[in-house]
């Protein structure tokens, strides 16, 4: 019984009084739990928000009403996060790469991934069975007529869940206003690699010497350094595959002038056995 009254004395006297404006700014978030502004959920958020540790900007599912709400409430600037969304390095849909072996099972791409890498010629691309599609909860992603996902970028909250449900490590999560984009993961070199895929990186290097100040060749891979300037489309042009693109607001994916054209809309013709 003392025990009990000692308990309770003591939970009085530590007890620290919660600032009532968090209940109220959690209330105004979305309540999607999404984790975009960096936190683990609303709440937290919301506690930061009070604190004065971010500002209702940082919320990257709010809308700019919404943010604007809660800036009055706590009487702060509303400010500004750059948005992030979720790119896809690999443009290998159904008719333009092709499989060396059909996997039959459960239809994902974590499963498939565990039995010879999935049967993709291809081996680091995309399986197209949509992990990534249905972990979305706020349906950016879509699956084109090439068993490739699509990223409506008007919709992503840059979550992170598409790039934790791919095995293939294909998803990152990017700045929206870097446009330039390199399309594939493969790790392999030379002209062959097209036999399994038509829009591959042969690892040519041919845009890392149009833009040396911004890409280095790494792994048979462009790697793109934006802090070290502005980019610009010069590094797509000489491009033969089109594995670096320039996203375009309207137009969506740019290839170079020197890239491949891409005709056919069916699928590929597996590689021969």
């Amino acid at each position: 019984m003392a025990l009990a009254s000692l308990l309770i004395v003591a939970n009085r006297l530590l007890h620290v009084q919660e600032d009532p404006r968090i209940d109220r700014v959690t209330q105004m978030l979305p309540g999607t739990n999404c984790g975009g502004c960096g936190y683990p959920g609303c709440r937290p958020f919301a506690e930061a928000l009070v604190t004065g540790e971010v500002l209702p900007g940082g919320c990257t599912v709010s809308s700019p009403a919404e943010q604007s709400q809660i800036a009055g409430y706590l009487d702060v600037d509303v400010g500004r996060q750059e948005k992030r969304v979720a790119r896809l390095a690999c443009a290998g849909g159904s008719n333009v790469s092709r499989n060396h072996a059909h996997y039959q099972g459960l239809g994902t791409c974590a499963a498939a991934t565990l039995v010879a890498g999935g049967g993709k010629g291809c081996f680091w691309g995309c399986l197209g069975l949509g992990d990534c599609q249905v972990v979305c909860t706020f349906d950016a992603i879509e699956m084109n007529n090439h068993r490739l996902p699509v990223v409506n970028e008007s919709l992503c909250t840059a979550c992170g869940d598409c790039v934790t449900a791919c095995p293939k490590n294909l998803f990152s999560l990017e700045l929206q206003s870097q446009q330039l984009w390199v399309a594939c993961r493969s790790q392999d070199a030379g002209d062959e690699i097209l036999e399994d895929c038509l829009v591959a990186c042969t690892a040519c290097g041919r845009c890392a010497l149009d833009a040396p100040a911004l890409i280095e060749m790494q792994g048979n891979l462009p790697v793109i350094d934006f802090s070290k300037g502005p980019a610009t489309r010069t590094a797509i042009e000489r491009c033969p595959t089109g594995a670096i693109v320039w996203l375009d607001p309207e137009a969506g994916a740019m290839k170079g002038s020197s890239a491949r054209k891409i005709v056919r809309q069916g699928d590929r013709p597996d590689a021969p056995t």
